[in-house]
């Protein structure tokens, strides 16, 4: 069996300018970066209608026996494109650090693949470069005022600006600066986050051109004076500075699949530490050209989804016209019990206790008020019987379920999914938010645990209790919520499978990100600096004379 890579490298990619014009561009939307990528300009299409349906793909809390999200986006994509109407893809860009860590990258696999995979997956276009420079300019920026005199009275001991890498590296979590005397610095704790948990990586995705890139970007929060008032990027004076930084990196990235559907790539925030989609920009550009527009949310439904649509949907104009949640039997016999080892065998017990997972996340989409399939995508090993049982479950829980078999097929093997989402984005629906923007941020927390996760409550901490009172008198306390939290389970306990009741959702600070426009929740022990496993990809990935990758998948 051949692996996503070699499957990859033996496609015969179109040039990027065939797939322009394929997806409605003029030479001139477009700025190529070499035969198979390119940006676009934006600016050129916002005098276009948002005429496609948007269908948004999520699934599952995610298990180590694999789900396929976006193998199931990119598959469906290629199976509606080849109809009579137009299909584009809307996807988040890889981070380097999950790349090179332990859960690979983001274009999907088999023959449903987005191309140049080598490419998307390492370095791209730049973007995750720029934000990073970006990113570390403003930490040095922040530590240079402190040191030349410290006018604006920064409080050395209340930074929550850290510093920004896109590798997985648990050394640098918490880290001490500014040592080596006088001409080093001011001395001071600090750490780095992932830069796909960094403030400009959200606001990034979430800006409409870029005079709101910039205008977000003054908004930062990066520290609090020793009178406890915030400072602000805007205090520093770089706004200019970081948004020339981030001039290109705003625009979307345009390439293909092994189809040649075209697909959009552009932004990448983690789902279990930021809100997990690609861009607003991505994404409404997708919905100025093509008629269906297939897009991704990080991790699960509880996680990405939720994101999705009570974060990025009120600033992208629209919502889904339907939801499709993916599940794998073995997933879900895994979250049910059975040994990673055994997953190969039918075991209809294990199935049907995992099943509470997919009904969880079933039911926290349907709250919305759009029409949710269901994407079975099926490995060799599953069973009719299995199969059936799912089917059989989601249909009780008044949905579909769907095979597909995208590695394996590509679009082909999606068409029956595709066409049940033909009909359902034609269906009369009311999209429904799961709480107000005027609710205070508690009561949009506790609707997330309990609509969502199917929880009882948050607990905050001490900390988190005393911000809070804090973000009341600041006015802060309305802003929307992203809760920080392990995507393997619907608690905030990693290894609490299945779908609990009656727990408790702990909270043990908040952060304030005013440029992005939310307030992040930090549950449990979720870190925003991943660490790499025992073995990390990154020891099996090699390239040999010709330039020729392998191990990268």
């Amino acid at each position: 069996m051949q692996s996503d890579i070699e499957i990859a490298q033996e496609a015969e990619l179109k040039p990027i300018s065939e797939i322009a014009e394929a997806a409605g561009l003029q030479q001139s939307d477009i700025e190529p970066y070499g035969f198979d990528k390119a940006k676009i300009k934006f600016d050129h299409l916002t005098n276009r209608p948002m005429k496609g349906k948007l269908i948004l793909v999520t699934s599952i809390n995610p298990t180590p026996a694999g789900e396929g999200k976006s193998t199931v986006t990119v598959g469906l994509a290629d199976a509606l494109n080849a109809g009579e109407k137009s299909a584009m893809v809307a996807l988040r860009e890889p981070s380097l650090g999950p790349v090179m860590g332990m859960k690979g990258g983001a274009t999907g696999g088999g023959y449903a693949q987005v191309v140049p995979m080598a490419d998307i997956n390492l370095h791209f276009t730049g973007d995750f470069h720029a934000l990073t420079a970006a990113h570390d300019l403003l930490a040095a920026t922040l530590d240079n005022s402190i040191y030349q005199g410290n006018v604006l009275k920064i409080d050395p001991r209340r930074v929550i600006w850290k510093r920004a890498l896109d590798i997985n590296d648990r050394a640098l979590r918490h880290v001490t600066i500014g040592l080596g005397g006088p001409t080093s610095g001011v001395p001071r704790e600090d750490g780095f986050d992932i830069t796909v948990a960094s403030e400009l990586m959200a606001i990034l995705t979430l800006s409409t051109d870029l005079m709101d890139l910039k205008a977000r970007i003054k908004r930062i929060v990066v520290a609090y004076t020793y009178d406890k008032e915030p400072v602000t990027v805007d205090d520093l004076g770089v706004a200019g500075a970081l948004t020339v930084l981030l001039k290109d990196a705003v625009k979307p990235n345009l390439v293909q699949t092994l189809a040649h559907t075209p697909a959009i790539i552009h932004g990448g925030p983690f789902a279990n530490i930021a809100q997990g989609t690609n861009s607003i920009l991505a994404t409404q550009t997708a919905l100025r050209l093509a008629d269906y527009v297939l897009t991704e949310a990080g991790f699960g439904a509880d996680l990405g989804g939720e994101k999705f649509l009570d974060v990025k949907v009120p600033r992208l104009g629209k919502h889904p016209d339907a939801i499709v949640v993916v599940a794998t039997v073995r997933a879900l016999k895994h979250t049910g019990g059975q040994a990673l080892a055994d997953l190969q065998n039918e075991n209809l017990d294990a199935l049907e206790k995992g099943l509470a997972n997919l009904g969880q996340n079933l039911k926290a989409m349907q709250s919305y008020g759009v029409p949710v399939l269901v994407s079975v995508n099926r490995f060799t090993s599953d069973t009719e019987a299995e199969i059936k049982l799912i089917q059989d479950f989601v249909a009780k829980q008044g949905s579909q379920a769907f095979l597909t078999e995208v590695w394996a097929k590509g679009g082909a093997g999606a068409t029956e999914l595709a066409e049940a989402v033909q009909d359902a984005v034609e269906e009369k629906s009311t999209f429904t938010k799961l709480y107000e923007d005027d609710d205070d941020l508690m009561v949009k927390i506790n609707k997330i645990v309990k609509k969502i996760y199917g929880g009882r409550q948050a607990v905050l901490a001490d900390k988190a209790q005393k911000q809070l009172a804090e973000f009341k008198q600041r006015g802060w306390d309305k802003l929307p919520v992203i809760m920080a939290k392990t995507q393997y389970s619907l608690t905030d306990d990693p290894k609490r499978l299945g779908a609990p009741k009656d727990f408790d959702i702990h909270i043990r600070e908040f952060i304030p990100k005013l440029g992005a426009g939310f307030i992040v929740a930090m549950t449990g022990k979720v870190l925003t600096m991943p660490g790499l496993p025992k073995v990390p990809a990154a020891t099996k990935i090699d390239i040999d004379e010709n330039g020729q990758i392998t191990g990268l998948f």
